[in-house]
């Protein structure tokens, strides 16, 4: 894994999550280490946010959580720069970190302020790890894992590892640079991802809509599909459908088995999400639903709500659809089913959906508009050649990013066991923590030159 050694004595310790330390090293209650910091009444400092992905941001930074704090912030905690902030409620999946802001955070929040001279940061550092989130999950408390809280008064009575200030300093430049090296080699790979799937979904578009071999074109017949093959028909959807409905609006009881309930949240891209979608029961299945609320095997579902127009094929056992999803039903004497899901999964069609959409507030694919949509359709020969190429593509995409995928991954399990070692002592950073540090990122294991992901087509 790393070319780092370990230290040249240890102590033994007498303590679950470690047998021994090196010399030096001190084992403290955290009641030795931190005081909790309650001050309130700044109501003007800017509102800061706990996350277990980034630890302690801005909230104006957070894309992901809207802002629901309270109008009255007189009881909000101030957190100070050099501070170490947790959620009391996700402490134990690593909802804690560094603060490099003062700011305010929610009463829900504990903050942390050094009782004797640290680098907080080794404590960010080794708080985050699996290995701590596991122990503080053990002193936290509550009837089930949504409940759980780490309270003040316990989070003292836990124990943290202490290196030599000196030590601490060394292991936080060490591992400051070292993560910043991860992230940027993630954010390389992943930026790789998107571009590798923009160029298959670029080339699935061209075979939707040009085909498999050449042959003349016609003028362009829409700025979202540009020419087709003269002998294709360009023709409204709605005309190559036998059926066509969205699902039911009525209130549903969920029950943990039965038919399934299937809304907008569990149809992904070609994909559908039974695993994790509601249920409700056979009585209601059989008497308050009509058959425009149930798909058959072959069916194609849209999503019309939420994220819109993410597609796939029916073919599930007894299973309902809500309003916000579209049910439509090929007429197999004018099309493939999968050729018309290939279709609307096509990056060009999806976008002329998304673009018919509306709403004032929150958009919506209208059944309506969505019938009306003109798609070029060939012969059902070419369809079969079509789905075939589509097929390919898809699946010599997907090899690729799964590969890249992994290394990502691999990339994320190699820092939190290098970091684990390192704030556990098992491992010894260098002395001159600038010296080559560069040169040490080991990465070959995980890593393909991006040479090796591009297409040969």
């Amino acid at each position: 894994m790393s070319k780092l050694k370990p230290y040249t004595t240890y102590q033994p310790v007498q303590y679950d999550y470690v047998s021994q330390l090196p010399e030096g090293w001190k084992l403290l209650p955290n009641i030795a280490i931190f005081r909790e910091r309650i001050e309130r009444g700044h109501e003007n400092e800017e509102l800061l946010s706990v996350t277990i992905g980034k630890g302690v941001i801005r909230q104006s930074e957070n894309d992901i959580k809207k802002d629901s704090s309270n109008e009255d912030k007189s009881k909000y905690k101030l957190i100070k720069v050099g501070d170490i902030a947790y959620n009391r409620m996700r402490m134990w999946q690593g909802a804690l970190g560094y603060s490099d802001y003062q700011g305010i955070t929610s009463p829900a929040y504990v903050v942390l302020k050094p009782r004797m001279e640290i680098n907080q940061r080794f404590f960010h550092y080794m708080f985050r790890t699996a290995f701590y989130t596991n122990y503080s999950k053990r002193f936290s408390y509550g009837i089930v894992d949504d409940q759980l809280s780490l309270r003040y008064v316990d989070f003292k009575r836990m124990y943290s590892i202490v290196p030599p200030l000196e030590t601490q300093n060394a292991i936080v430049q060490y591992l400051d640079r070292k993560t910043q090296q991860i992230q940027e080699f993630i954010a390389k790979k992943e930026r790789l991802i998107e571009l590798l799937e923009e160029e298959m979904h670029s080339k699935i578009s061209k075979v939707i809509t040009k085909g498999t071999r050449k042959v003349d074109l016609s003028e362009s017949v829409s700025e979202w599909t540009g020419a087709i093959p003269k002998h294709w028909t360009f023709i409204p959807l709605g005309y190559i459908l036998s059926y066509i409905s969205y699902g039911f609006t009525n209130p549903m009881t969920t029950t943990d088995d039965g038919p399934f309930m299937l809304t907008a949240n569990d149809i992904g891209d070609g994909e559908i999400f039974f695993e994790t979608c509601r249920r409700t029961s056979l009585k209601e299945f059989k008497t308050k639903l009509s058959p425009k609320s149930i798909p058959l095997n072959g069916d194609i579902l849209v999503t019309k709500d939420g994220t819109l127009g993410r597609t796939s094929l029916f073919n599930g056992g007894q299973t309902c659809i809500n309003q916000s999803v579209a049910l439509l039903r090929v007429n197999s004497k004018k099309a493939l089913n999968t050729f018309i899901e290939n279709v609307l999964r096509s990056k060009c069609y999806l976008d002329k959906m998304v673009y018919d959409a509306e709403g004032t507030t929150i958009k919506h694919i209208y059944i309506t508009k969505l019938i009306k949509m003109k798609i070029g359709l060939p012969p059902i020969e070419e369809q079969h050649k079509i789905n075939t190429e589509v097929e390919k593509l898809r699946t010599e995409a997907n090899k690729i990013t799964n590969k890249i995928k992994n290394e990502v991954i691999k990339a994320k399990e190699y820092i939190e066991s290098l970091i684990t070692q390192i704030v556990t002592g098992q491992l010894k950073v260098p002395d001159n923590t600038n010296a080559n540090l560069g040169q040490h990122i080991e990465l070959g294991m995980v890593a393909e030159p991006n040479t090796v992901y591009r297409s040969t087509n």
